[in-house]
């Protein structure tokens, strides 16, 4: 059975509207610099972002470390390149 290929992200209809203030979700294992290294990916994309608005939330064991970061999102782009660095990074586990 064929299935149909799913059309590329760009040309996808987003639901959202820019700009916009847009959550960002990042785990990874509890680490010295883990928060910081977060901090300054998100920043290369949106250079605005107060860090000191990041939230963070240990695990109920303490092994990992869940950071959220609500950026001021200016374009499709620009999340879509954010969410890729920080999937790519070797600290993070998964970004929703």
């Amino acid at each position: 059975m064929n299935m149909p290929t799913p059309a590329p992200v760009a040309a996808q209809v987003s639901a959202l509207e820019f700009p916009c203030t847009f959550p960002i979700k990042i785990m990874g294992r509890t680490q010295d610099g883990f928060a910081q290294s977060v901090v300054e990916v998100v920043r290369r994309h949106a250079p605005d972002f107060d860090a000191a608005t990041l939230e963070m939330r240990s695990s109920s064991a303490g092994n990992y470390l869940s950071v959220t970061a609500t950026v001021n999102a200016t374009s499709r782009e620009q999340l879509d390149d954010l969410y890729r660095e920080l999937v790519a990074h070797p600290m993070v586990a998964m970004v929703l």
